[in-house]
């Protein structure tokens, strides 16, 4: 059983101008929650069915079809297209898999991980091009990726991983001074940065809409309300019926342990935002930010926002880590104590924007296996498939996901499917309530690392990360 402070989450008061919840406010810009497509009318038979309905699905779907057009392929969701993770993130279409180059070099050398990489860049401009080509307007700058280091231990790690990235192609990273930092971004505190060109920002709700759209144009049925409750071979069962498929594709990161059999395949990782206001002129010209670059940090429990196209800034990081049990939201209502802590340190990053309201706060989660590496992978015996595993960096890793398991299901020999991710397994994730002690302790450690280094001119990093380290297996 939780401990009682887990079994109620904190409510923001009723007195409170900040939106908390109603999915985020992604949405929300779009004018509120999409209308709801059908749900499935009963058993079908198709040739392929995709459990998930955000970008992994949906790119999944786009590319099978585009390849051959006359397969018969479903997409099943439990509430919309764009529910989880896809409405939710922060907008970084970035050419990263968190914590994947260690274990490709390990597991298979120096050259797979660079073509992992080379891949990843080619990720990023493939989504711009199917948005330009589908005319799906998702508010793309290809601003480039910006993270600052606000402490000397933060520093040391900046510069340690800049030189580190530089001795790798496919890269181009730059390393900048506290000046040329702040001409970029003006983030109070900044004492240097890291910049590359392969980032763009991306409202994520009008990505996942506009793609959802383009591939029921090309034939696609996408039934939602449709809550499947386990996948076998050659089926995936629902509550609306039994959809028979001779590939049947798990696409559901986050919401993976609701699936029979899966619960300790992935922890859903909770993360949450918030967005303020639009800025004034006034604040933009102090602040900069003119190129549109996602922002980043190197605390260990990380920050990351973007410049929206309405002059918000949408701010995010890490509440609650982690629900006992598996266990995630509804509707993306986050804690009390996360939009404080959030408000908190977008504040100290900008204190320019002190006085411009929190309009909305959400959260959302995010898969994580337990060696914390994403994957691809289809056991052609059984028909079933997967993708996932992001671990938060899956806004472009689902493009190259969705084409690699689109050339795994039609047998097609390419480059994509030799990728080092392709068939990587990790173990599962302990049992309860090893899980949950294990994920608050790195948690705990990595905010008690980031206060020890916030007091102090040190530039080595502080012991409980490496504890932390050591226990997340990283």
């Amino acid at each position: 059983m939780a401990p009682a402070a887990l079994r109620e989450d904190d409510q923001v008061s009723e007195d409170s101008a900040t939106v908390n919840g109603d999915v985020s406010w992604w949405w929300r810009d779009l004018g509120g929650l999409p209308t709801v497509r059908a749900a499935l009318p009963g058993s079908i038979d198709v040739d392929v069915a995709l459990v998930g309905g955000g970008y992994t699905g949906l790119w999944t779907a786009y590319y099978l079809k585009k390849a051959q057009p006359d397969l018969r392929v479903a997409v099943l969701e439990q509430r919309f297209a764009g529910f989880g993770a896809s409405g939710r993130n922060g907008g970084w279409l970035t050419n990263s898999v968190t914590g994947g180059r260690a274990t490709y070099v390990a597991a298979h050398g120096r050259d797979a991980a660079i073509a992992q990489q080379r891949a990843l860049n080619d990720a990023v401009d493939e989504v711009i091009a199917v948005t330009s080509r589908e005319g799906i307007d998702a508010d793309i700058i290809k601003g480039g990726e910006f993270e600052v280091a606000r402490t000397p231990a933060q520093l040391a790690r900046l510069q340690t991983s800049a030189a580190g990235e530089q001795t790798w192609p496919h890269t181009e990273v730059e390393l900048l001074d506290a000046a040329g930092a702040a001409e970029r971004i003006a983030v109070d505190g900044a004492l240097g940065a890291t910049w590359h060109p392969h980032c763009a920002r991306v409202h994520p709700a009008k990505l996942v809409s506009g793609l959802a759209s383009a591939v029921e144009r090309l034939g696609v049925a996408i039934y939602e309300n449709t809550r499947v409750s386990a996948i076998t071979p050659g089926r995936a069962i629902t509550d609306r019926g039994t959809v028979r498929a001779t590939h049947v594709l798990r696409a559901t990161e986050g919401f993976t342990p609701d699936l029979k059999g899966e619960h300790r395949t992935w922890l859903p990782m909770n993360s949450s935002m918030i967005a303020t206001a639009p800025l004034p002129a006034s604040a933009w010209n102090a602040i900069g930010w003119d190129g549109r670059e996602t922002l980043g940090d190197f605390a260990h429990v990380y920050m990351y926002a973007q410049r929206t196209a309405d002059d918000r800034i949408a701010f995010g990081g890490r509440g609650v880590p982690y629900r006992y049990g598996s266990r995630v939201d509804t509707d993306g209502t986050t804690q009390q104590r996360t939009i404080a802590s959030l408000t908190a340190l977008l504040h100290s990053f900008f204190p320019i924007a002190a006085d411009v309201p929190i309009d909305h706060a959400w959260a959302g989660v995010l898969g994580v296996p337990r060696d914390w590496a994403a994957s691809v992978g289809l056991n052609h015996t059984t028909g079933l498939g997967w993708a996932g595993g992001y671990v938060g960096t899956g806004v472009t890793a689902t493009n190259l996901a969705g084409r690699t398991l689109a050339d795994l299901v039609l047998g097609h020999d390419t480059e994509l499917v030799r990728l080092p991710w392709v068939d990587h397994r990790a173990k599962l994730w302990e049992a309860e309530p090893l899980r949950w002690l294990a994920v608050n302790a790195i948690y705990t450690a990595y905010r008690a690392a980031d206060r020890a280094e916030s007091r102090t001119s040190s530039t080595r990093t502080a012991w409980p990360a490496n504890v932390a380290a050591w226990v997340a297996g990283r």
